[in-house]
């Protein structure tokens, strides 16, 4: 799993057990797939001082996302101007969005920002690694695995 001090490998939708804490604390990856399962995916992210997660929206995607580590800013809303909700978040603290809803978290503390994200239904390619959110951004390649159940395409928005 990249650079990260704790190996995890995503075997696709194989039963799986590991530390997700160790795993996520020791990734230093702006994402990593930890684990892809046919209806959700999990997913682990390191986000650098002053950075964010990205303003997003996935119509048809609820998300679980958890800190391990850092402080954050989180922001949600029906539209990506009118995000309405807002809360500080730290380890521990969990944040859930409801598929359709513009988000995002902005790492306001003095460490990485080290959180872990779980998709339903699942929204990355298996075991992928992308270093950075401009790699993120613009990785193509990036779509969920064919043996995964997947709604009615429906294309995710971008602030």
């Amino acid at each position: 799993m990249g650079n990260a001090g704790y190996a995890v490998c995503d075997i696709g939708p194989q039963p799986q057990s590991f530390d997700v804490e160790s795993a996520t604390l020791g990734n230093k990856d702006y994402r990593t797939v930890a684990w892809s399962g046919r209806y959700l995916q999990l997913t682990l992210m390191s986000i650098p001082v002053g950075s964010d997660i990205g303003l997003e929206a996935h119509a048809a995607t609820d998300q679980f996302l958890r800190l391990d580590a850092g402080k954050g800013r989180v922001q949600m809303g029906a539209t990506k101007d009118n995000l309405t909700f807002e809360r500080e978040v730290s380890d521990g603290w969990c944040v859930l969005v409801p598929a359709g809803t513009w988000h995002n978290i902005t790492n306001i503390g003095t460490i990485p920002m080290q959180v872990y994200a779980i998709y339903a239904p699942a929204h990355h390619a298996p075991g992928r690694i992308q270093a950075t959110s401009s790699v993120a951004m613009s990785d193509k390649q990036d779509k969920p695995a064919p043996w995964s159940v997947q709604p009615n395409p429906v294309p995710d928005k971008h602030g």
